[in-house]
């Protein structure tokens, strides 16, 4: 059985990237960092699996690329 993609914040991605926080928003606003999703109404977080595939390799990172949920 496949275990749940945990959603991850800010802190974490961070101390994971070694990226700042103005950082990661530009590279997502360029298309080189995965996107956050919405958890709540005030909150956002990031797919462990995203993060993970980005620092496994940050320059071959596309949106969508490995997951298989690219319509949802």
């Amino acid at each position: 059985m496949r275990q749940p993609d945990r959603i991850i914040r800010m802190d974490t991605v961070r101390d994971r990237t070694g990226l700042s926080r103005s950082t990661i928003y530009r590279k997502i606003a360029e298309g080189t960092f995965p996107p956050q999703i919405k958890i709540s109404i005030n909150g956002a977080g990031w797919r462990e699996s995203d993060i993970n595939r980005w620092v496994a390799d940050p320059v071959a990172w596309r949106p969508g690329s490995g997951r298989g949920l690219d319509a949802v």
